[in-house]
């Protein structure tokens, strides 16, 4: 008998480590609305440290468990791939031993699991792709191109042995079919499923403060050395573009994941520091790492707009929070940001120059009542097109067609 499109499913989910980064969000995301259309939902993971994740996953709303916390995550500060890899593995495994059969499995990320949980045959597969690893690995020398040269290829032929594949914008969907030739030659096509925000969670703005945000990991490759840069350029242009506007009252927030096990966290924090200080504005530049989703949400109700750096980031979860936040985003003009900002709308979409960044911010600090609007028309955007309950509509859907394949 064909399944109801509302039957209740057994999910496990397996994700590599439950942080507080984007891509966990929307693993808890997805965890948080398939529960609440009826599905017993299971989170496993590698690590989950209770003290640094999403209060879904610590609140009873799903039971999380971890297996493979004590395996390395990198050795020597080398192979983090292969020791991702091992710790998914060992969870893959202690699930396909441990648990009985799950319906749907939604894994993300490692790839290389699939094939170990299309063992029981009764269980259905979808592989979320956040962006192809290969690409985001480094294949600078001969070493580390032998080196990725197998894990490259696994990942190709693991992800395309997924029932389904989910990607999280057009961007990214558009470089899997680059990326993943033979995948796309053989007809394999992933489905767009945008990230969501959950904009019940954000109240109307207490104020507009003359201060401009970053919320971002502190990784290099988040470009937030942009965000200083830009900020310090503004008083290259407080004799012109900005007349009659002191700068004294004006300031930065640079937010974001933070831990301390991580050396380019650690290494990266103290770059933008010393940056500031070169740039003589450290006394108006603030860092707040590891904030609660509270802290958070404090941050994005008081201030003026919302700096986005990441260059081609694939989707980017940050826009969408600001503007459910009624707050304006300057960001990337490529990647993610393209498909959710509206430029001049709901933000504005700029080359990732300090001086291209520092103009646009100009134009909010002379107009504090453009952010203003600017964030209105923000908060109606995200409602229409990236709340949560859209996105967990979209998931359950994918969910309940793959669980009916596996009926026919």
């Amino acid at each position: 008998m064909e399944k109801n499109r509302s039957s209740k499913l057994n999910i496990a989910i397996i994700h590599p480590d439950l942080g507080i980064g984007g891509a966990e969000r929307l693993i808890v995301d997805a965890a948080v609305e398939l529960v609440s259309h009826g599905h017993n939902v299971h989170v496993f993971t590698a690590h989950h440290n209770r003290a640094r994740c999403f209060e879904e996953t610590v609140d009873g709303t799903f039971p999380v468990t971890v297996y493979g916390d004590f395996l390395p995550r990198h050795i020597f500060y080398r192979l983090h791939a292969v020791c991702a890899y091992l710790r998914c593995i060992f969870v893959a495994l202690c699930v396909l031993l441990k648990w009985s059969s799950f319906d749907v499995i939604l894994a993300d990320q490692v790839s290389v699991v699939i094939p170990l949980l299309k063992l029981k045959r009764s269980t259905k597969v979808l592989f979320y792709c956040h962006f192809p690893d290969l690409l985001l690995a480094q294949h600078t020398t001969f070493l580390r191109r032998i080196y990725r040269k197998p894990i490259d290829f696994v990942e190709e032929i693991t992800t395309g042995m997924a029932d389904m594949i989910l990607v999280n914008s057009r961007f990214t969907a558009s470089t899997f079919a680059n990326t993943f030739k033979h995948l796309h030659a053989r007809g394999i096509r992933p489905v767009v499923l945008y990230p969501a925000v959950n904009v019940d969670q954000f109240d109307e703005p207490h104020s507009y403060k003359l201060n401009f945000l970053s919320i971002n990991r502190f990784e290099r490759k988040k470009n937030i050395d942009l965000a200083v840069s830009a900020f310090a350029m503004l008083h290259t242009l407080e004799g012109d573009v900005l007349k009659n506007h002191n700068l004294a009252d004006v300031t930065l927030t640079i937010a974001g994941g933070y831990d301390k096990r991580l050396r380019e966290n650690v290494e990266y924090l103290e770059e933008l520091k010393s940056l500031a200080e070169r740039n003589r504005v450290s006394d108006r530049v603030h860092f707040i790492t590891s904030c609660s989703t509270a802290e958070r949400n404090a941050l994005l109700s008081e201030c003026l707009c919302v700096l986005y750096t990441p260059k081609d980031e694939h989707f980017g979860i940050v826009p969408l929070e600001a503007m459910a936040a009624h707050k304006p985003v300057i960001a990337c003009n490529s990647g993610g940001p393209l498909e959710t900002i509206k430029n001049g709308v709901t933000g504005f979409l700029c080359d990732p120059t300090p001086h291209d960044f520092s103009l646009d911010m100009a134009k909010l600090i002379q107009d504090p009542q453009m952010a203003k609007t600017m964030g209105e028309e923000a908060r109606r955007h995200i409602m229409e097109l990236f709340s949560t309950k859209v996105f967990g509509q979209r998931l359950n859907g994918f969910i309940a067609d793959v669980s009916r394949s596996k009926e026919d």
